[in-house]
């Protein structure tokens, strides 16, 4: 193996210095020795034409004093660039003073090339406080001083948590900031780019470049560089062949010492295949994938481990196939897919028709559901999407509980889904819910009521508050019931969680809200337009009330949600108030709850 490595080594350099000896002007550079490798849609200003990159001013890159690659986000942003990954079109960059927060204050990707390579932004608000307070984790240590504090407040996180910010000042708002780079404090920032289209180009091993003798944008895939003149050519291939040389040395190293742990990681990985054989999901090639999915063409979507690209796996049957990125995780989101949803079939939970792991290229197969997420059909900033009704959201809520429960209670063993919300509830064509997104699933025994979990997994604004912090108790399957909760008021109010303003421009917690309209028997404001929609409205209303409670052990089930969205429910009552508890609990938060400790026995998570 050594010496196939050796070998392969020395036959790259010799490609490298055939192709340096028969290379034109568009061949890829870089900054000094150091740099990534730039080509097509990059280019490097002073060393490669103009013809040679796309034709936006974003893709143009420049080089520094020191040979880094910089490159020029806006005219008050710059960034030096840590590695370009063309196959998944991401790029990672980084502040060189190490705080790019700070960068970040005024920042806006709206009309660049670009997108964050992530999910779900949020808005936050900056306070300066005098003297540092007790919750660290939203500090923010590179904008602060000794004498000034400076902390960031998501949008989506629970006014009640930080009331102690009264006595600070509010300096900044920034927007649209996915949450990893301002409170996790994330130093490289990574960003991808949807247009021009080469990854079906590197797919296939090629280098995409601009169509010849036509103007415009569009590309073309080529198999290797034109031969064509090159000034300094010697000089610049000794130079080039002196660094190869020397990273195919590093390459034979790093691949000696790593071929153990690839073999290991393989072997695990077909052993996981082996042991799902019995449940039926069928293993598709990775040609199968690219036929399905016609060379990907029609994307759907982009999430953080993969892009969805829609396909057909026949003439009749359509589907939503998840190229999952291989820069992503270590598979810990593919095997939870195919371990969880692979063994399960209920109409409230979407269909797994199979997988695909040739090597470490995998993707997974679902049903294609027309209608798009929930998500669509209740946020308020997508006003192009019609009001389903309140007997389609009952209806829908009600499925969507049938989906939880069939989870907790109707497999071999419970599974705690961890990531309820309305974007991973699919509807097909009939509006039927589906619960989707398994990948931060776990699975315990079903004569066990709570999970141990290392670090807390969910999405801000859905997650139970035992998952956030133990303080408040241990995590069990009532996690999923706040989550579950969340949603619902969501529905209600067809909103973002949070965001309800009041004409004094005083942010209001929409949850909140709603339960004071309740408690003092008022109507809840909300667009009625049939005889028995408000009674719909209240029940929801009250059901997802229930769910919120702060204390885990006063949420019911989800068998119990199913039986009440079912039943008649005229005589439902309010439940406690879940905001007065969420003060008490956050200032009692070091005092332990032992009624949680005595019903919950924690125990370990079942892989």
């Amino acid at each position: 193996m050594v010496k196939m490595v050796v070998y392969l080594s020395f036959f790259l350099l010799f490609f490298a210095f055939t192709i340096c000896v028969h290379t034109n002007e568009c061949h890829s550079s870089k900054c000094g020795s150091k740099g990534p490798l730039v080509r097509f849609p990059f280019r490097i200003q002073g060393k490669q034409p103009r013809h040679c990159g796309y034709p936006q001013h974003r893709f143009v890159l420049s080089c520094s004093e020191n040979d880094d690659t910089l490159l020029q986000l806006t005219p008050s942003l710059q960034l030096f660039i840590k590695e370009i990954d063309y196959k998944a079109q991401l790029i990672s960059a980084y502040d060189s003073e190490g705080c790019l927060t700070r960068k970040l204050l005024n920042f806006n990707l709206s009309g660049s090339s670009f997108q964050f390579n992530i999910e779900y932004y949020y808005n936050f608000t900056l306070f300066n406080c005098s003297s540092a307070i007790q919750y660290d984790s939203n500090l923010i240590p590179c904008l602060s001083d000794p004498h000034n504090a400076v902390y960031a407040i998501a949008s989506d996180e629970y006014i009640s948590d930080y009331l102690h910010l009264l006595s600070c000042t509010k300096i900044h708002d920034m927007s649209g900031l996915p949450y990893r780079y301002v409170l996790q404090q994330e130093n490289i920032l990574e960003l991808s780019w949807s247009d021009p289209k080469c990854r079906s180009c590197e797919t296939k091993g090629k280098y995409c470049r601009l169509q010849s003798n036509i103007t415009g944008s569009k590309t073309e895939c080529y198999a290797k560089l034109k031969p064509g003149p090159s000034t300094n050519l010697i000089a610049t291939c000794a130079t080039l062949g002196s660094i190869l040389l020397v990273g195919a040395l590093v390459m034979s190293h790093w691949l000696y010492s790593s071929n153990k742990m690839d073999r290991e990681y393989q072997s695990k990985m077909d052993k996981f295949l082996d042991d799902y054989k019995s449940f039926k999901p069928s293993r598709f090639s990775f040609a199968d994938i690219k036929r399905m999915t016609n060379e990907f063409k029609d994307e759907l979507g982009q999430g953080a481990y993969g892009t969805v690209y829609k396909g057909k796996l026949s003439h009749e049957i359509m589907v939503a196939v998840k190229v999952l990125s291989n820069s992503k995780g270590n598979g810990e989101e593919f095997v939870n897919e195919v371990g969880t949803i692979g063994r399960i079939h209920h109409v409230n939970v979407v269909r797994l028709f199979g997988f695909c792991a040739d090597g470490f290229r995998r993707a997974l197969v679902y049903e294609y559901l027309p209608n798009d997420s929930l998500q669509k059909f209740i946020s308020s900033s997508q006003t192009k999407s019609p009001f389903l009704g309140w007997r389609r959201l009952k209806d829908i809520s009600l499925g969507i509980a049938k989906g939880i429960d069939y989870l907790h209670q109707g497999c071999d063993q419970r599974i705690l889904h961890f990531d309820i919300k309305p974007q991973n509830i699919l509807l097909d064509h009939d509006f039927n819910p589906k619960v989707s997104d398994f990948g931060l699933a776990k699975l315990c025994g079903k004569d066990q009521s709570a999970v141990s979990m290392t670090t807390a997994k969910g999405t801000i604004g859905y997650m139970a508050p035992e998952v956030f912090s133990r303080n408040f108790g241990n995590v069990s399957y009532k996690s999923d019931v706040y989550s579950f909760g969340m949603l619902v008021l969501e529905m209600v109010g067809g909103r973002k969680i949070g965001e309800e303003r009041m004409g004094n421009d005083e942010e209001i917690y929409y949850p909140e809200w709603i339960y004071n309209l309740l408690e003092e028997g008022e109507d809840l404001r909300l667009e009625i337009e049939e005889d028995g929609d408000a009674k719909i409205a209240k029940k929801l209303a009250i059901v997802g009330l229930w769910c919120i409670q702060w204390n885990p052990m006063e949420r019911p089930s989800m068998r119990t949600v199913v039986q009440i969205l079912e039943g008649e429910g005229e005589n439902l009552a309010v439940p406690p108030n879940p905001f007065s508890s969420a003060v008490s609990a956050r200032k009692n938060a070091k005092m332990p709850q032992r009624r949680l400790h005595l019903e919950l026995e924690i125990i370990s998570e079942t892989e």
